[in-house]
């Protein structure tokens, strides 16, 4: 039985600061983020399934992917839990969607966090197999199932 790979594509737009960083990315800044998700699994065989054929519908992906990543943090600021609150209480307005993480917000840091969201809600029988978090047109991590068992 075949084992394939399926990858979606999703972009979103996020700024982000990295506390206590030597370099300009300690400056509030955004990306246009882009996110490919891989998974693998074998397609349905049952030919009465509506998803025959199939390791996973596009559409259930861009669920999945929609849900757990993008409408939270499309458009929103990340900063670490480590910046004083302070440094950005007086904001109000221009940090509605403030998302505080436990981690400093980098693109290595990120792509484990979009890992962990995205694992948990795939259906059985498919597994998140690799991401690649692109931050700029030149820059990028990726994650890959097998490195991390």
């Amino acid at each position: 039985m075949a084992r394939i790979r399926v990858t979606k594509q999703f972009d979103f737009e996020m700024a982000h600061a990295l506390w206590n960083y030597d370099g300009p990315c300690r400056n509030l800044h955004g990306h246009s983020y882009r996110l490919y998700v891989t998974v693998t699994g074998h397609p349905v065989k049952d030919e009465n399934d509506p998803k025959h054929g199939m390791v996973i519908d596009f559409g259930d992906l861009r669920k999945i992917v929609a849900e757990t990543v993008v409408v939270e943090f499309d458009h929103a600021v990340l900063i670490s839990r480590d910046v004083p609150k302070e440094n950005y209480a007086k904001m109000g307005v221009m940090f509605e969607k403030l998302r505080v993480v436990d981690y400093q917000p980098t693109c290595e840091n990120m792509i484990v966090d979009f890992a962990k969201r995205i694992k948990n809600r795939l259906p059985a029988g498919v597994e998140l197999y690799s991401l690649r978090l692109q931050e700029t047109a030149t820059s990028f991590t990726e994650w890959f199932a097998s490195d991390n068992q």
